[in-house]
């Protein structure tokens, strides 16, 4: 995996402008290609035009699309400016480190799917040199407000935003569905907000002692016991008025930055897909949300075809730049953290078979209510931890 990123990066950079240009289309196709190929059974594909896709694809504005490459990257960045504020009572961690394991950990997980989730807190505890329980605390903790921030967003979206002509035949129905699920959502949220302020003012003790008897017993038992640990861990991140407010604040500054990229990829193709706007930029990521975390009646799941059927079915837009916009905001918002995580992840040292192997050492040690042993780069001195 590795020679070949580098060895296309090489041939790329070789290449003349127009060559380059061909090769991306062919790439886009393709790509989209398999994507409409695992969506068949939900997707009509009768009249699909490849010519009009090439097309498509040929006409993008790059530079804005690169724009939203390096606004993805700012978003990372946030992510690693929040975990420092809520790991900064555990002890000091420069931005660097943790900009650096939050690349190679989301390059992890886009490499090997969610088996690669463990590999960025467990990163960034050894950088820190904290406890990897505790880094999988703030782990948790993070993972709750990136919830609450999607919640907040699809359920608005999903709720307030009326696209015209979407009312009627499957464009209603779909909405109605997902406007039922944002429903669900907000529900949802409001019930954890609530279970957040119980737990951190009075329960944490008495759900602990209630706990500790289920870490010796394998399966299930152990593995909630671990997250429950967790959780209150990361919690403990959570202990004045400026925690929660900086908090809020750098939730909200990533999620500004994801909607600023859904506005701005549908406006680099021109057309139909520029006149979306905020809204429907909202509306789109709402659905690209919704679609990763649930299955639509008679369609499947999956948030690339959750932004295709939001393009097809609730705007009208045509297939071609459905499906070239789609795919696109996926290469961004999920696989372009690859082309500086992966270098990152071979100037450490680590191979992917060690990272792989690492996040499975995780997962067995969560069957049993742990979490592994604190791992060396394989290219940095031995040293003890303290």
């Amino acid at each position: 995996m590795t020679l070949t990123s580098s060895g296309c990066y090489g041939f790329l950079s070789c290449m003349s402008k127009s060559l380059r240009k061909w090769f991306l289309v062919v790439l886009a196709a393709g790509a989209v290609g398999l994507l409409l190929y695992r969506s068949r059974g939900a997707i009509g594909l009768e009249g699909f035009d490849w010519n009009h896709l090439a097309e498509v694809i040929g006409r993008t504005r790059l530079s804005l699309l690169l724009v939203c490459t390096v606004t993805i990257y700012g978003a990372y960045a946030v992510r690693a400016l929040r975990w420092n504020r809520f790991s900064r009572y555990l002890g000091h961690g420069s931005f660097s480190s943790t900009y650096s394991a939050t690349l190679v950990g989301f390059s992890t997980l886009f490499l090997l799917g969610r088996a690669g989730e463990p590999v960025r807190p467990i990163l960034i505890a050894r950088k820190h040199r904290v406890p990897v329980s505790s880094a999988f605390g703030i782990y948790v903790l993070e993972r709750v407000f990136d919830v609450a921030s999607t919640v907040i967003i699809a359920g608005l979206a999903l709720l307030v935003f009326r696209p015209p002509n979407a009312e009627a035949g499957a464009g209603g129905a779909l909405l109605t569905t997902a406007r039922t699920a944002g429903t669900a959502l907000l529900t949802g949220l409001l019930g954890m907000i609530g279970f957040l302020i119980y737990f951190r003012l009075h329960g944490a003790t008495v759900l602990q002692r209630r706990f500790d008897g289920w870490k010796s017993r394998p399966g299930w038992h152990a593995r909630v016991a671990g997250l429950f640990e967790g959780f209150s861990h990361g919690l403990q991140a959570i202990r004045t008025a400026g925690d929660l407010g900086a908090a809020v604040f750098y939730s909200a500054l990533h999620w500004v930055l994801v909607v600023i990229i859904f506005v701005w990829v549908p406006q680099s193709f021109g057309g139909r897909l520029a006149e979306l706007g905020l809204a429907g930029g909202l509306m789109v990521l709402a659905f690209t949300m919704v679609g990763s975390t649930m299955q639509l009646p008679g369609v499947g799941g999956g948030s690339q075809l959750a932004s295709f059927l939001a393009f097809t079915v609730i705007f009208g837009i045509e297939k071609e730049p459905a499906a070239a916009a789609s795919i696109v905001l996926w290469l961004i918002t999920f696989a372009a953290v690859s082309l500086l995580g992966v270098p990152l992840l071979i100037r450490e040292g680590w191979s992917m078979g060690e990272l792989r192997r690492l996040a499975r050492a995780e997962a067995e040690a969560e069957a049993v209510g742990s979490h592994v042993t604190l791992p060396e780069a394989p290219n940095s001195p031995r040293e003890a931890l303290p």
